[in-house]
């Protein structure tokens, strides 16, 4: 790593020590996951280069971000609207939360049976090895969940924190309720910027996410048609990198793959062969770098053609559609579509249950893997739901609780595999 990176990370508080250890974990855990794989299209390179300078070249852009005046915005959460960002001219970032790091100082303030996705991101700033929360303005949480809502009231005393209130239902009131969420969100943008958002910004705004979903969704497409051309573990990691990627050269690279893909499809290139079960991938989100589950279960002989999470499909199926050109119209249209969002923090919550019907349907996949992070109340109480959904259909299902540790990796796998070996 570059001089120019040790400095800029020293600057920004990072335990150097630790940091070196936890990038050097990285990418061995790269290499054997991503980078082993054969016949990966051309195209992954560009998202291998982001990966490799993830806390590197990417935050200095950040800084030079921030050196212009435009706010860096730090979030956990698909609520969280990146159009408002973008209409201010700021950068909207996912900060670190997929990996077992800084969990003994996260218990010091945490009880131990909070979910691994808290703990996290509590225990990268505790232990001072997240640059995207360094480097951010300040850092906006919500209420998807009690955990997440109380954790924040520690998250707090450590950085700058606005929270967002989603709601639970979604009735007129609620939707009225999360309308004044996003004007309070969009003053809130307009003082820390000095900046006003108008009809034209947030225009631009939609605009850019819109083709950032566009692009997502026609990766999606492909993969329903041509399940064999691309990895799921690679297409997650697609997802993942959307979060903190520099937006137009991250739409640009997912266009450039997918025509590359589209090819590979005509001329029947492959990279697992012919023979493999195609599974749906449904439940908790898995932020960078939570890639067990799904590489088990392609080590398993299957080809994942889809994620039901909000790294994946929750977060890519709508646009927003009839935006018109008044700055009124534009956040209405705002709110609607962030309504549509089915997170297992609502409640009753069967638009869910309808989406991955049809999203097995759509890709012909044979079962799905609903995954759950342990103590994550919602998903696992809904998992429950999907599976009785998915018998009622005649779809295979295999529910998965697990963590972010190595620990249960055998375990498993042998229940990976033997689910697969019964499709």
């Amino acid at each position: 790593m570059s001089k120019e990176h040790v400095d800029m990370w020293k600057e920004l508080g990072l335990d150097l020590e630790a940091h070196d250890g936890l990038l050097g974990i990285l990418g061995q855990a790269y290499g054997d996951i991503f980078l082993s794989q054969k016949n990966r299209p051309e195209g992954m390179k560009y998202f291998d280069f982001v990966v490799s300078e993830v806390h590197g070249l990417r935050i200095k852009e950040l800084i030079e971000e921030k050196k212009k005046g435009n706010l860096v915005v730090g979030t956990f959460c698909v609520y969280v609207p990146e159009e408002l960002v973008l209409a201010v001219d700021g950068v909207q970032i996912g900060l670190c939360a997929g990996a077992e790091v800084g969990f003994e100082k996260a218990e010091e303030h945490l009880p131990r049976n909070t979910c691994a996705l808290i703990k996290a991101f509590v225990g990268f700033r505790l232990a001072d090895l997240c640059p995207y929360t360094e480097v951010a303005d300040f850092v906006v949480g919500e209420t998807t969940c009690d955990g997440k809502k109380k954790a924040y009231e520690l998250f707090s005393g450590f950085k700058d924190l606005y929270v967002m209130e989603i709601p639970q239902m979604k009735r007129e009131s609620d939707r009225q309720l999360w309308k004044t969420e996003i004007l309070r969100f969009r003053d809130e943008l307009e003082k820390r910027s000095g900046k006003k958002i108008t009809a034209e910004g947030l225009k631009k705004g939609i605009e850019i996410v819109n083709e950032k979903r566009k692009a997502l969704q026609r990766l999606a497409k492909i993969r329903y048609k041509h399940p064999s051309v691309i990895s799921g573990r690679d297409a997650l990691l697609i997802n993942q990198i959307s979060f903190y990627d520099n937006p137009a050269r991250f739409i640009g690279s997912v266009n450039t793959l997918c025509d590359e893909l589209e090819e590979r499809g005509k001329s029947g290139v492959s990279i697992n062969g012919n023979s493999f079960k195609k599974i749906v991938m449904s439940g908790c989100p898995m932020a960078v770098p939570n890639w067990k589950t799904p590489f088990l279960v392609e080590s398993a002989g299957a080809a994942i053609v889809a994620e039901e999470s909000c790294v994946g499909e929750r977060n890519t199926r709508d646009m927003i559609a009839g935006y018109g050109d008044s700055l009124e119209t534009m956040l209405e249209s705002l709110v609607d579509r962030y309504m549509k969002i089915d997170c297992a923090c609502f409640t009753p919550n069967e638009e869910r249950l309808e989406n991955i019907i049809k999203m097995v349907r759509d890709s012909k996949a044979d079962g799905v893997i609903h995954y759950s992070l342990q103590f994550c109340t919602p998903y696992l109480i809904e998992s429950k739901k999907v599976q009785e959904r998915c018998r009622k259909e005649g779809i295979p299902y295999l529910t998965l609780e697990t963590d972010y540790s190595s620990g249960d990796m055998e375990q498993l796998k042998t229940r990976i595999e033997a689910f697969i070996e019964k499709l």
